[in-house]
């Protein structure tokens, strides 16, 4: 049974958990990365570090084969990043208030809503578009 035929009901395999698990951890590693190289760097940075969420978001969606695959990595990259806006007791920040900042947040949760919503679809088997032959 392929993952798209998968009813809803049904448990999560260990493996796909795992599988899930890592992909969230990548989104994590992947947005502080992000939020480092798009202030130093501008504005190679920022288009780098959204290439790299985005290509996170499209191949963990295209590796499980579903919008599980692409909300992972988002929502461990949206955890990281929304920890990172807010300012320490010490004054320290990691986003300054500048156009940069707001496109990169911005980018990045657009980036995984659309690879989430796109996802890998599936075309129906050959045999199956056609009843009547």
């Amino acid at each position: 049974m392929s993952t798209s035929e998968r009813s809803i009901g049904e448990p999560l395999r260990p493996g796909r958990i795992a599988l899930l698990v890592a992909l969230f951890i990548a989104g994590a590693l992947a947005g502080l990365a992000g939020a480092l190289v798009q202030g130093g760097l501008f504005p190679g940075g920022l288009l780098l570090a959204l290439l790299g969420a985005a290509g996170l978001f499209h191949g963990g969606s295209r590796l499980t084969g579903g919008k599980s695959g692409a909300l992972a990595p988002g929502g461990g990259w949206l955890l990281t990043v929304l920890l990172l806006t807010s300012s320490r007791s010490e004054g320290d920040f990691v986003f300054a208030a500048g156009l940069g900042s707001y496109v990169y947040l911005l980018g990045g949760i657009t980036l995984a809503v659309i690879c989430a919503t796109v996802g890998s679809v599936q075309q129906p088997d050959r045999s199956a578009t056609r009843l009547g032959r």
